[in-house]
């Protein structure tokens, strides 16, 4: 018998944005996360959010908002460089990837310098 929690998940998304350049935390870099709408592919965005001093923010997705699903968390690397009076190669970062069980709790970190970047799924 299915469980009946199954529908909605418990699980959250969080990130957390390094700038390895100093090894510190990316504060006040704005991240959305959007989600692929079928049919037709367009992109919804679901939420808003600027990391704090810790590069961290509050979830983007809360308990119970989680579908599965294709989405996609856009982070704005070249404001946040620019703030810091450096050029970024990359003008911002899209991490897109798959939630299968809502229930999880996603952690998708960053990992930023203004030449490279790097992404994982983290716990």
């Amino acid at each position: 018998q299915a469980d009946s929690m199954s529908e909605v998940g418990k699980g959250t998304l969080t990130t957390h944005v390094l700038n390895t350049a100093t090894g510190l935390p990316a504060a006040g870099l704005a991240v959305r996360l959007a989600q692929l709408q079928e049919p037709g592919l367009q992109w919804m965005e679901l939420a808003q959010r600027h990391t704090d001093a810790d590069g961290r923010c509050q979830p983007l997705l809360a308990p119970g908002q989680a579908k599965a699903g294709t989405y996609k968390l856009h982070f704005e690397t070249a404001e946040y460089w620019q703030g810091l009076g450096h050029t970024s190669f990359y003008p911002f970062v899209e991490v897109v990837f798959i939630i299968t069980d809502p229930a999880q709790k996603l952690h998708v970190p960053l990992l930023i310098s203004p030449y490279s970047y790097t992404t994982y799924r983290g716990s």
